[in-house]
């Protein structure tokens, strides 16, 4: 076998070029979280842009799912009077230089559900309506309240 510079290209008996596999982190990969919370705090005001990039808005709030820890949704100002908070799935986001892309479109987010918030908590049906809404998995958590989602 010849001696590469490159650790992905290895050349076989027929010094044909061939692309080793890659480590297999997928241990680690279970043990980390999927985003650094550090991060998040940096994410406010960012902008949001869609899965084929056109302008959403820009981010408000974070909600995370009291059970994983992880953020679920995010809060954008929509329309010029009468500006409302709408909700977008995090889940997936990739994290750009200058914005945060979800995988979601534009018009999904303009048909999510018009949501009231009463106290800076959603009720267990508002929940739902944005997990079903987004077509994700959605399963009321087992404690007093019912809840799923709280905002940092």
């Amino acid at each position: 076998m010849e001696a590469h510079t490159s650790d992905t290209i290895e050349t076989n008996e027929t010094n044909e070029e061939t692309t080793a596999p890659p480590p297999d982190n997928s241990e680690a990969a279970a043990t980390e979280p999927a985003v650094m919370h550090r991060e998040i705090a940096e994410w406010h005001g960012r902008d949001l842009v869609d899965r084929d990039g056109e302008r959403i808005g820009k981010l408000e709030e974070v909600y995370f799912d009291i059970e994983t820890d992880e953020p679920q949704f995010g809060t954008v100002k929509e329309g010029f009077v009468g500006r409302h908070l709408t909700f977008v799935p995090l889940t997936g986001i990739t994290i750009g230089p200058n914005n945060l892309q979800v995988p979601v479109t534009k018009e999904q987010v303009k048909n999510a559900p018009n949501i009231e918030l009463q106290g800076g908590e959603l009720s267990q049906a508002d929940e739902s309506a944005l997990y079903h809404h987004y077509q994700l998995n959605y399963t009321p958590p087992d404690n007093q309240t019912g809840r799923r989602l709280a905002r940092r």
